[in-house]
């Protein structure tokens, strides 16, 4: 068993009250000036709660009266600040050591918000504990009420983080125990838990697909490399070309021969929250039954250092029969991603989304805040524009003209791995674009899938950046149909 979600809060619907515990603490949800009124026979509680209403911020305020009580005092529209809401509540809950609680008040906010509020709050209750010798986190139980939520609507919510707390791990786990093998087993553990086919192609298949770029950055492992397949297809998919969701496995990336240096190195167990993230992705898909037929593809290998590694100007041949001149062993992500959007063109896509940890010239531009996004469909972009604004998993789109390609010209290759110091997070979106012949968006997720510090509803590690996105993205596909 590979698969626990560490989260510290659960959501459990009711019908009746009396399932309310006595020792359950309400929480009150207090969203305008009405709402502030309840709280008039004590007048500093509702000093506090008219200021933290004025104030424009979500605010988490705690009281006794015979018992105790906690307020949510919020007035804005904007479903990331009630996610930031639901944060704060989670973190008083730690705090003073809740155990039980209960909405009140929570059917009169608008369904969005409400989604919003309860993602907030269940996506900051992770905690990866694997590694802990001794875990002291209580978890708690938050009690709402089937007429202001449906419990089927509330079970989606919890899937879908649940999923984002799957793709966490993944990058979280260290590669001496989520190596490619590895990763291929869970893999093949989400998909009968969580309800869609799966394949796990060993390095013998890898070979006979000719899969040069995954082979190559796999020369210098201990560790065979994998080819992970995902494969969900209900009988009422809308659609009848399937959505192709490629990510980027390498399961940790010393830069190989073109070694990180400078501290660059920790934290690199993270370069396959690409990967990660359309594990995530199909888990939610599948186990929320939508009508939606999705494909996920993620090579798998470790980028090291041996006396068989691939060293620079190597020329290696890719599935397509590209040959690459390798002037860089740090751009390696590029060359395992290139096979499998080659592999992906045998499922005639009507979309494809390639997800990737890719360049630290992303990084420089999105920072931590956000995704930078490339592509051939200008129109499929800006749907998924639209999804990472509801997610707040925002994309900012790179300059992608044609003169970019030709700083990837090799004289002895028909290119070359790298394209120089300008435009780098571009020129490797251009260098995945000369294997795709179908609709395509490139995800680089560099600067959003590990982060340092935590803030809000993100623990410092793994994000899980991109499962909401792309959720979102589908849900809103299937609503326009």
């Amino acid at each position: 068993m590979y698969i626990n979600n560490y989260l510290n809060t659960t959501l459990t619907s009711y019908s009746e009250a009396s399932s309310i515990k006595e020792e359950s603490v309400s929480v009150l949800i207090c969203f305008n000036e009405s709402h502030a009124k309840q709280f008039e026979p004590r007048p500093l509680v509702a000093d506090k709660v008219r200021t933290a209403l004025e104030s424009k911020k979500a605010s988490v305020l705690s009281f006794f009266a015979e018992k105790q009580y906690l307020v949510v005092a919020n007035t804005s529209d904007e479903t990331e600040n009630w996610r930031m809401a639901g944060a704060q509540l989670y973190k008083k809950f730690r705090n003073e050591k809740i155990a039980a609680a209960h909405l009140v008040g929570f059917s009169d906010l608008k369904s969005e918000l409400k989604a919003a509020f309860l993602e907030g709050l269940l996506l900051s209750s992770y905690k990866f504990t694997k590694y802990k010798k001794e875990d002291k986190t209580e978890v708690t139980t938050v009690l709402i009420s089937d007429t202001a939520i449906s419990k089927e609507a509330l079970s989606a919510i919890t899937t879908v983080v649940e999923a984002v707390s799957l793709a966490k791990t993944m990058v979280n786990e260290p590669v001496n125990f989520l190596d490619s093998v590895m990763f291929g087993n869970v893999v093949v553990e989400a998909g009968k838990k969580h309800g869609f086919e799966t394949e796990i192609l060993q390095k013998k298949d890898i070979e006979a697909f000719k899969m040069g770029g995954l082979l190559a950055v796999n020369q210098g492992s201990t560790v065979p490399p994998t080819f992970n397949i995902m494969k969900y297809k209900p009988s009422n998919a809308i659609n009848t070309k399937p959505l192709v969701l490629v990510g980027k496995g390498v399961t940790f990336d010393t830069g190989g021969y073109s070694l990180k240096v400078g501290g660059s190195m920790p934290g690199m167990k993270s370069d396959m929250g690409g990967g990660a993230a359309v594990v995530g992705i199909i888990s939610a898909i599948a186990k929320n039954n939508l009508p939606y037929h999705v494909i996920g593809l993620v090579p798998a290998t470790d980028n090291k250092v041996s006396g068989n590694a691939l060293v620079v100007d190597d020329v290696i041949t890719m599935m397509d029969g590209t040959t690459v001149e390798v002037l860089n062993t740090d751009a390696e992500g590029r060359l395992v991603l290139a096979d499998a959007l080659t592999y992906a063109k045998r499922f005639d896509p009507e979309l494809v989304i390639d997800m990737a940890t890719l360049t630290g010239a992303s990084v420089a531009i999105t920072g931590p805040f956000g995704i930078a996004m490339a592509g051939n469909n200008q129109e499929q972009m800006d749907a998924l524009k639209v999804s990472g604004e509801t997610t707040y998993e925002r994309l900012i789109q790179l300059p992608f003209w044609k003169e970019f390609e030709d700083l990837l010209k090799s004289d002895i290759a028909d290119l070359k791995n790298i394209g120089g110091p300008v435009g780098g997070a571009t020129t490797a979106g251009k260098f995945l674009e000369h294997f795709t012949d179908y609709p395509w968006i490139h995800l680089d997720i560099a600067g959003a899938a590990f982060i340092k510090d935590a803030n809000g509803y993100k623990q410092s590690g793994g994000t899980g950046v991109a499962v909401r996105l792309i959720y979102d993205f589908v849900k809103e596909r299937i609503a326009a149909q």
